[in-house]
């Protein structure tokens, strides 16, 4: 990794955290956190979070040159997991995705800039040429802000997802040309 973990991330509103990557060791730490979160974030996410077998997997299948997890952690607390996701091979090698979530009590005080902002740098030293992600519309509208102010740019996909309910949803997808 071109990043120095853990790193110490000092938030807008004073908190200070550790940013580190997952390890094997942080099953039990991560699935507390999966479990905290509100039920409408966890119905929402990209993984099944109904099992605490989703996190030993990732754990069991942790490989740093395919996605780089990061934990946000508060003392011992998880408060935000995020990935930056390689492809490995095919037209879309050379283009990296992101995803995360986090605590609510921890939303809109810079946290998930952090993430992105060690993303970006990772991605470029890794010579990546983009990086993408996949957001809900009218669910995920600080995470597009976000995005925006980091300059990526936004492309609208009407009608493109489906939640949970089976009810379809307009999508943003959020490129960032490195």
């Amino acid at each position: 990794m071109s990043i120095r973990f853990p790193q110490e991330a000092h938030l807008r509103d004073e908190r200070k955290l550790m940013i580190r990557p997952f390890t094997e060791a942080d099953v039990d730490a991560l699935w507390e956190f999966v479990e905290r979160l509100p039920r409408d974030i966890r119905r929402f996410s990209w993984e099944d979070f109904g099992h605490r077998e989703t996190v030993v997997e990732w754990a069991r299948d942790l490989d740093y040159d395919k996605a780089v997890p990061l934990l946000a952690v508060d003392g011992t607390k998880v408060v935000g997991e995020a990935r930056l996701v390689y492809r490995d091979g095919g037209p879309l090698r050379l283009v990296g995705y992101v995803q995360w979530m986090l605590d609510p009590e921890y939303r809109g005080a810079g946290l998930g800039t952090l993430l992105v902002n060690n993303f970006v740098t990772m991605a470029r030293d890794s010579g990546l040429k983009h990086l993408t992600c996949m957001l809900i519309k009218d669910h995920e509208e600080d995470a597009i802000k976000t995005l925006r102010r980091l300059g990526f740019d936004q492309h609208e996909l009407p009608q493109y997802g489906v939640d949970p309910d089976g009810n379809q949803k307009d999508m943003v997808k959020m490129i960032l040309e490195l």
